[in-house]
């Protein structure tokens, strides 16, 4: 509901608990589309404050006293005449000008407290019999007044063990020149 000077209402959905079994589960789909047309899309947005912070979104797997944790799966669809879809992440922009900074994109694995931590796994994968596979690109952008951003590859320190190590490899092959490493 519609408040002018208070909080607006809240829509809750809320499944049935499963107290010696299984909870239920929230579906949120569209439909298939037809022969002409385009399946319909799911939009989940914030909306815009004009004095102060935007609403966030939150989405989380619950925790498990005897278990694993949920996973969370972002998956995007096959096509098999033109490409398969993207996966776009982009942090918010600032305009303000004294000491405005744009939103950060940070990816951090889950922590192993009593043992190995989880690992960040970025990779392409491999190409069919007519193409190249896709390429990993790392760059930051350009500057106008002031040093440009840097990129830093460092591994972590260690108490009672020896240090990580960072390879670069080139790619090998079986009929011609194997890749080149360049440091420039």
């Amino acid at each position: 509901g519609y408040s002018e000077s208070f909080t607006g209402g809240a829509v809750s959905v809320t499944t049935g608990e499963g107290t010696t079994d299984t909870s239920g589960a929230v579906i949120v789909k569209t439909m298939n589309a037809g022969t002409t047309g385009v399946s319909g899309m799911l939009s989940f947005t914030s909306g815009t404050a004009s004095s102060g912070t935007s609403g966030h979104i939150n989405m989380f797997t619950g925790s498990a006293t005897a278990g694993k944790g949920g996973d969370f799966l972002l998956s995007i669809g096959s096509g098999d005449t033109k490409t398969g879809g993207d996966i776009v992440l982009t942090a918010g922009l600032s305009t303000a000008v004294a000491s405005g900074t744009g939103g950060a994109v940070s990816i951090s694995t889950g922590e192993g407290e009593p043992s190995t931590s989880g690992a960040v796994i970025v990779k392409t994968l491999n190409a069919g019999t007519l193409g190249v596979s896709g390429a990993l690109s790392f760059t930051s952008g350009t500057t106008s007044s002031g040093g440009s951003g840097y990129i830093r590859l460092a591994t972590g320190s260690a108490t009672n063990g020896e240090g990580g190590d960072i390879v670069v490899t080139g790619g090998a092959t079986d009929s011609q020149t194997g890749g080149n490493v360049y440091v420039q």
